[in-house]
C-alpha cells in the first residue's frame, strides 16, 4: 500500500511516516533552539529530542497523539506541528512551547501525510481510503472541504508557489492536479504503476512522481503563464522499486532511491533524462542533499546504515553503521549531524557529519557518535527552531 512505501521499508517496499513533536514543559536555554520530532507508530507517540548546537540529543518528553501516527509538518512562523494519525483519520495540533496537543482535526479514511503550504495558511491530506483529499485552514483549525481524487491518494503535495496540488493516485496509476485557488481538480494524467513520491522543481514548473510499480519516475509540467496545459512529458526508466525522491536545492538534478536494486538514480531535471545510476547500499529507502549541494546521504534500510556520495567527485565515499532498519534523515541547522531515524530498532542515530577541531584524522570526518531510545516503530522526523 501507499504508505508502505515512502516511509517504513519493511517488507517489499515501506512507508508509513512522519514527524511529529512536542516537549513538555521546558526552560529554552537560548533564544533559538532546535528541537528533533519523531513520530512512534506503534507506540501512538511522538518523541521530542533536543538537538541543540550543544550536540546534547537527550531525550526530553513524549507526547500521547493519536493511532498510528505517521506523517507530520511545521508551521512557518508558528510554534507549531502537525500530525497525521492514519488510524484515527485526525490531525493532531502541537503546540511545541507547551508540548500539548492543542487540537484535533477529523478528516477522511488512511491519511498518512499532510502538505502545508509556504505561507502557513493551508494544510492538504490526502486520504488513501476515501480517494479524496481534505484542505485544511490551519488558522482556525478546521476543515475547509474535500477535493474527490483518484483510487487510493498516496500523497498531496502542495508546488512551492502555493497555485497547485499534486496527488499521486497509488491504485488508479494516475495523477490529480488540484487548482489551489479553486479547490477543484483541474487535470487527470495516467502515467506509470503505483504512483507514491512527489518531487516539484523550485518554480513550481514540473513535477516529477515515482512510480515502484513499474520502476519509473514520471515527469509532468504544470499549467502556468509559460504552460498552456499540465501533461506528462516522459516515462524515465530506473531501478528496481524506486520509493523516494529528493530534489538538489539547485534544482539541476533528482536522486532516486530504488529500494529493490541496492542503489540511486539521478535525472537531469532540465533534458529528463537518467544520467546514471549508483550502487549504494540494501534497500535505500531515502535520502537527503546538503544545502550546498555537495553530499547526498542514502539510509540504506536493508543493511543497517547510511551511504555518503560526493555529488561534486561522482562516488560514494563513505558507509556508516547505524541502527537496525534506518529510514527517514535529517540535518541540524548547520549540518554538523545527521539524525537517522531506525525504525526497527527503535532507536535514533546520531551522526557527525563534520571534521572535529581537535584532530585531524580523516575518519573523525564522519561518525556514529550517540543513539538514543526512541518508541516503537519510529517513522519520520522533524527538526524545528524554536524561538
Amino acid at each position: 500500500m501507499i504508505l508502505r512505501i515512502r516511509s517504513k521499508a519493511t517488507a517489499c517496499i515501506v512507508a508509513a511516516l512522519c514527524c511529529i513533536a512536542a516537549l513538555g514543559c521546558l526552560q529554552r536555554q537560548s533564544r533559538s533552539h532546535e528541537y528533533a520530532y519523531i513520530t512512534n507508530g506503534k507506540s501512538d507517540s511522538v518523541t521530542v529530542i533536543d538537538a541543540g548546537s550543544g550536540g546534547g540529543f537527550h531525550l526530553l518528553t513524549t507526547i500521547a497523539v493519536g493511532h498510528n501516527p505517521t506523517g507530520i509538518a511545521e508551521h512557518p512562523t508558528r510554534n507549531e506541528l502537525y500530525v497525521v494519525n492514519t488510524e484515527s483519520n485526525n490531525i493532531s495540533f502541537i503546540d511545541t512551547l507547551t508540548n500539548r496537543v492543542v487540537a484535533t482535526v477529523g478528516v477522511h479514511r488512511a491519511p498518512y501525510f499532510i502538505s502545508v503550504t509556504r505561507d502557513g495558511k493551508r494544510g492538504y491530506v490526502a486520504n488513501s481510503g476515501s480517494a479524496n483529499v481534505a484542505v485544511l485552514d490551519l488558522d482556525r483549525r478546521q476543515v475547509l472541504g474535500y477535493v474527490g481524487v483518484g483510487a487510493k491518494p498516496g500523497l498531496a503535495l502542495v508546488s512551492p508557489d502555493g497555485a497547485t496540488v499534486v496527488v499521486s493516485n497509488f491504485a488508479g496509476n494516475s495523477l490529480s492536479i488540484i487548482d489551489a485557488a479553486a479547490l477543484r481538480v483541474r487535470a487527470t494524467i495516467a502515467i506509470c504503476s503505483q504512483p507514491t513520491d512527489i518531487a516539484f522543481l523550485p518554480d513550481s514548473s514540473k513535477a516529477f512522481i515515482a512510480c515502484p510499480g513499474s520502476n519509473q519516475v514520471a515527469a509532468v509540467a504544470l499549467k502556468s503563464k509559460q504552460q498552456t496545459e499540465d501533461r506528462l512529458l516522459a516515462l524515465l526508466d530506473v531501478g528496481q522499486t524506486p520509493v523516494s525522491l529528493v530534489l538538489k536545492p539547485d534544482g539541476g538534478e533528482l536522486f532516486v532511491t530504488n529500494y529493490g536494486s541496492q542503489s540511486f538514480s539521478v535525472i537531469e531535471t532540465k533534458t529528463n533524462e537518467v544520467a546514471g545510476t549508483i550502487l549504494i547500499g540494501g534497500n535505500p529507502a531515502r535520502a537527503l542533499v546538503t544545502s550546498d549541494n555537495a553530499v547526498l546521504y542514502v539510509s540504506n534500510f536493508g543493511s543497517s546504515s547510511v551511504g555518503v556520495y560526493s555529488i561534486n567527485d561522482g562516488r560514494v565515499i563513505d558507509n556508516l553503521r547505524v541502527g537496525a532498519g534506518p529510514d527517514a534523515m535529517a540535518l541540524t541547522r548547520d549540518e554538523n549531524f545527521l539524525l537517522v531515524v531506525d525504525s526497527r530498532a527503535g532507536d535514533l542515530s546520531v551522526l557527525r557529519t563534520t571534521r572535529l577541531e581537535s584532530t585531524h584524522s580523516n575518519s573523525a570526518d564522519r561518525a556514529l557518535m550517540t543513539m538514543v531510545s526512541i518508541g516503537a516503530q519510529p517513522n519520520h522526523i522533524l527538526i524545528k527552531s524554536l524561538e
